[in-house]
């Protein structure tokens, strides 16, 4: 049961109590995502405190045995640190990332607060059977959304209306919600990483880089494909063909007890060799669940990787006033070695 990964860490930390507001720590302990709904862990039980908006809600979508329930009236601090004293609790911690500096500040005059980093996060990068499951439907579903569309993407096409297919095909589907707003970057802007849609149309001639991810049961997926708009010219091919090498190498040297970095390093090469290591600017990838999970594959990460980790590995060369190639998937340490769980063709394909 993941809820005793988070008994055993107050324990270690040598805490009484645990609150959590962030998201993606609620949505791993089976609660809701509202704002209005705290977690408060104790050493054997866990308190979801949450308004009238969120009672009849909880009442029918949590069951689990070791939740119990605390509607709040007031102000949610006021009733938790209320809620905190009858239990006589002296140590709490609480995420860095999760309260308001006003609610921190409120429990420091009455405890002593410890500060989580990324001690949940660890928790939740190695992922149970039912995790991965759900992670593997979710980047199936990515998959089947990116076959549906590719047909569909014409010359004179904005990004815009792009991106509204991705939305409408990815909830049509079955999904949720996007996992974030869809990166489509088209000839020039194809350099910006993160190049939200706009109303540019897609020109013949051009690289088009689509990026998007769903949430399936909570969990995410994420994957990028570039793709050929018409005929590319000899340096557009070369760049696409360096970011697949280097993609495809790192995929392959993906095993548990290596380091995020070592990862990194064998894309990052082969990227430089080519003579374009100047327009690799982020690291590698990052890991993949309910949304801000570890490991993260960068130069600087000392992460080792673990049996049910799932992460991205994303290499790509961004030139400015050029354009650029991302090429991602999701993989998973399944029986110690790395498995892609997007499996999409990387090959270049001519769209339009």
């Amino acid at each position: 049961m993941v809820v005793e990964k988070v008994f055993r860490l107050l324990e270690e930390k040598d805490l009484d109590a645990l609150i959590i507001k962030s998201v993606p720590n609620k949505l791993y302990l089976h609660s809701l995502k509202g704002s209005g709904v705290y977690l408060v862990l104790t050493k054997s039980a866990v308190f979801q405190f949450f308004d009238g908006r969120y009672q009849q809600e909880i009442i029918e979508q949590t069951d689990k045995d070791y939740q119990q329930k605390e509607v709040v009236k007031g102000k949610y601090i006021d009733e938790i640190i209320a809620f905190l004293m009858k239990e006589n609790v002296q140590r709490v911690g609480i995420e860095s990332n999760g309260l308001s500096i006003q609610e921190y500040n409120c429990l420091v005059r009455t405890f002593t607060v410890y500060l989580l980093h990324d001690e949940l996060e660890r928790i939740r990068s190695v992922k149970t059977p039912e995790e991965f499951l759900k992670i593997q439907a979710a980047c199936q579903l990515t998959d089947d959304i990116y076959s549906h569309i590719l047909p569909q993407i014409r010359v004179g096409m904005t990004e815009l209306e792009l991106s509204g297919l991705i939305h409408y095909q990815a909830l049509k589907s079955g999904a949720s919600a996007m996992a974030f707003e869809p990166i489509i970057a088209s000839g020039v802007r194809g350099a910006y990483p993160h190049g939200r849609p706009t109303n540019k149309r897609i020109e013949r001639g051009e690289l088009l880089t689509i990026d998007f991810g769903v949430i399936l049961d909570h969990y995410q997926s994420d994957m990028t494909r570039t793709v050929a708009v018409g005929l590319l010219s000899r340096q557009q091919k070369e760049i696409y063909q360096t970011v697949l090498q280097a993609q495809t190498q790192a995929v392959s040297v993906v095993v548990a007890g290596l380091q995020g970095r070592a990862i990194d390093k064998v894309a990052r090469e082969v990227i430089e060799e080519a003579g374009y290591g100047d327009y690799f600017v982020h690291g590698l990838g990052h890991g993949i669940g309910l949304g801000g999970d570890l490991p993260i594959l960068s130069p600087t990460s000392s992460m080792i990787l673990e049996e049910g980790m799932v992460m991205t590995c994303e290499p790509g060369i961004y030139i400015p006033e050029f354009g650029g190639v991302r090429i991602e998937d999701v993989v998973a340490v399944q029986e110690g070695v790395g498995k892609r769980l997007t499996l999409s063709n990387k090959e270049l394909i001519e769209v339009g």
